[in-house]
């Protein structure tokens, strides 16, 4: 572990995190995190926890941890679907080279569906960008 921690502590939750701030200045010198707020990803709202009030300091972490965090979201996102791309090109060469009809049979109609629908919508924003 490093020598210095940083003064806060985000753990994720599935829309946003709490916030702690790390101590480590007590008698034990063990590392304590007490939470402090709460923050959601979404709408950007930052809760203190109980009846605490958040310093300035406290509130310019959040909303950076905030932005930092909305950022990532953001780029894993595009990162997943230029994966399903690739994904959808091995699919292709497995349905091509090494699926038997028993495996084709089984997942045709599923992929048909979602492909078409996947082509509907882009199809549909894509003319809608081009009509703007």
């Amino acid at each position: 572990m490093s020598d210095s921690l940083p003064p806060y502590y985000f753990r994720i939750r599935e829309n946003g995190a709490s916030v702690c701030r790390v101590d480590t200045e007590n008698r034990q010198r063990r590392i304590e995190l007490e939470e402090i707020a709460s923050v959601n990803v979404k709408n950007g709202n930052i809760r203190p926890h109980g009846d605490r009030e958040l310093s300035e300091p406290d509130l310019e972490a959040i909303r950076s941890w905030l932005g930092e965090r909305r950022a990532l979201l953001e780029a894993r996102e595009t990162d997943d679907i230029l994966r399903t791309v690739d994904h959808l090109n091995l699919t292709s060469q497995w349905a091509q080279s090494k699926a038997s009809d028993a495996q084709l049979e089984e997942v045709t109609d599923a992929l048909l569906l979602a492909m078409h629908d996947l082509r509907s919508v882009l199809v549909r924003k894509k003319a809608e960008r081009l009509s703007e």
